[in-house]
């Protein structure tokens, strides 16, 4: 209908984007350099493994051991019959481990600090969607500004949603057997929002009530050496460990390569954080905006919400509020996400638990949203992504596009 394959270029790298004095962005690529008016990035919001470097680098490769990123872990015999150190807790750690003890000689997980796991089934009965990834279970949790049966929840303190948050804790601790092996987090299972809602890794926790999986919690990784020709890693702990391969699930990095410096410069506050107005819009930046830089629980939704608002702006059926207003109204909001989250917010980019909030917010600016009824359905059943399969038509009809 749009005749878009005359503009798509597929296989293709960009490996510089700067923006034109004259407006608009000059966009390299092996096959030369286009300019266009406008620049939406939709890169994803991580680019590359991050690997923690570490003291002794040396003295381990020399005694025959291995640090990879997780990501790198193609084939398990790279860790057959090997002590294996797996560096993070988080759910690509604990999915890496229940793989790698299955062959390992030994296989053990250091964890700077722990987090609460939310097993698939509450009680081995009750999905975990129902209770998480509704309104309800969005609503469990303070954001930043409450309105409605909200503010009935977090009323004196929060009582209300944190008993409810309670009672999933005792049911998660007895049925993960956390006190048995000593792997009950610090703080309250509220704080299982804070960064991400982590989902327990279907064997995990059964490895290590079978002794294949040793946690070593709350400590971190020293230095690596040698000790009888067999390469080791020293933890903060004191404990040292055996160490033939190091697999690091230590997170990503969040780069724009083909940006120039000056560019990123004012896209970051003095924090380090994205200033994006919305997640979407930069403000200190001319042309150009992020699309899924919303990271949520229904990031494919959310982007797409993105996208639709992009594609408004650019349609000129809406238009963003003055800079003044931008520049505050983000500030505070990354303000609040850095609190809330003690820094675990990826620069600016993490909305979770709030993807509802954030999917209304966006949609509710470009003027169209879903009806009251959809709404009111998702306070206790998750998002149905067809529900808003009607936007995108009303939008493009109210712009006469498609006509």
């Amino acid at each position: 209908m749009f005749n878009l394959t005359p503009m798509l270029r597929l296989n293709t790298e960009v490996t510089e984007a700067a923006p034109d004095p004259a407006g608009g962005w000059n966009v390299t690529t092996a096959a030369g350099t286009e300019h266009y008016e406008h620049l939406v990035i939709a890169s994803g919001v991580f680019s590359h493994p991050f690997v923690p470097h570490y003291e002794g680098m040396d003295e381990l490769l020399k005694a025959g051991g291995t640090v990879m990123p997780a990501s790198e872990l193609h084939d398990l015999d790279l860790v057959r019959d090997k002590h294996a150190v797996v560096v993070g807790y988080g759910k690509s750690a604990c999915d890496v481990t229940v793989e790698v003890a299955k062959v390992a000689k030994s296989t053990t997980v250091v964890a700077r600090s722990l987090i609460w796991k939310m097993p698939r089934k509450i009680g081995g009965l009750v999905n975990y969607k129902f209770l998480m990834l509704t309104r309800l279970g969005e609503a469990l949790f303070p954001y930043q500004t409450r309105k409605g049966f909200e503010k009935v929840l977090h009323a004196g303190g929060s009582k209300m949603a944190n008993g409810m948050l309670g009672s999933i804790e005792k049911v998660t601790t007895r049925q993960l057997r956390l006190k048995k092996n000593g792997l009950v987090p610090g703080g309250t299972f509220a704080d299982i929002a804070r960064a991400t809602v982590s989902l327990a890794s279907e064997g995990f926790f059964e490895a290590v009530d079978a002794g294949d999986v040793t946690v070593q919690r709350d400590t971190e990784i020293v230095r690596f050496l040698e000790m009888d020709g067999k390469p080791h890693a020293e933890l903060t702990s004191g404990v040292v460990i055996p160490a033939d391969i190091v697999i690091a699930a230590t997170g990503w990095s969040q780069d724009i390569p083909f940006l120039p410096a000056e560019v990123m410069d004012k896209l970051l506050d003095e924090n380090g954080d994205y200033l994006l107005y919305q997640q979407i819009f930069p403000i200190n930046v001319k042309d150009l905006t992020f699309a899924g830089y919303n990271s949520s629980f229904f990031s494919p939704l959310s982007a797409e919400t993105s996208a639709i608002w992009i594609g408004s702006y650019l349609g000129g059926n809406h238009q963003p509020p003055d800079r003044e207003t931008m520049l505050a109204q983000t500030r505070e909001r990354l303000a609040w996400m850095r609190e809330r989250s003690r820094g675990h917010h990826a620069r600016g980019t993490n909305l979770i638990p709030f993807s509802l909030h954030n999917i209304d917010e966006t949609l509710y600016e470009v003027g169209i949203n879903v009806g009251r009824m959809t709404r009111i359905t998702q306070w206790l059943m998750p998002p149905n992504p067809r529900a808003y399969r009607k936007i995108t038509p009303k939008l493009a009809k109210r712009m006469g596009v498609g006509r």
